[in-house]
């Protein structure tokens, strides 16, 4: 069994329309909501054994301040292929993840995130900015992983409904 952690990246600004659309970072919420999914994720014991993030600034950023709070003590990897990624792109971004990594998170962008966790559960879960899915994947090797995986969801969490 392996866990899939979706985290779609926290709220961005837009105060600078000139500004281009990979380059916007996180507005006043996004950088109080992104460590308060860090905290979750360390309290529930959700720690990721590898961290891929979109290379778009409000998703890297997200990913750090994620790390931050949880404590994550590896590499955030940055891959230009989550942004605005395909279910199919992300499947084939982590059948490349090392084969013992027992739990990845990608941090990355929808509607792709949204439609992984369709894909990949059977049921359609709204991912608001900074929203966490865990998702465990009936499968040994991440190399196994193809779009008719049908995985479990054992949780999501959306930061307006965190305490």
């Amino acid at each position: 069994m392996k866990t899939l952690l979706v985290l779609r990246h926290a709220k961005s600004s837009w105060n600078d329309p000139a500004l281009d659309d990979h380059e916007r970072p996180l507005n006043r919420r996004g950088r109080r909501d992104a460590p308060r999914m860090g905290e979750l994720v360390r309290e529930y014991g959700l720690m990721p054994d590898v961290v891929i993030s979109s290379d778009a600034v409000r998703a890297r950023m997200t990913a750090e301040a994620m790390a931050e709070a949880a404590r994550y003590a590896g590499e955030i990897l940055l891959d230009q292929h989550l942004y605005l990624a395909s279910p199919d792109d992300i499947l084939s971004l982590l059948r490349r993840v090392q084969q013992n990594a027992e739990t990845v998170m990608i941090v990355g962008h929808n509607p792709g995130l949204e439609e992984l966790v369709e894909q990949l559960t059977g049921a359609w879960q709204d991912l608001p900015t900074a929203a966490l899915a865990q998702i465990v994947l009936p499968i040994d090797r991440w190399r196994d992983l193809t779009l008719s995986t049908r995985g479990t969801l054992r949780g999501r969490w959306r930061p307006k409904e965190l305490p």
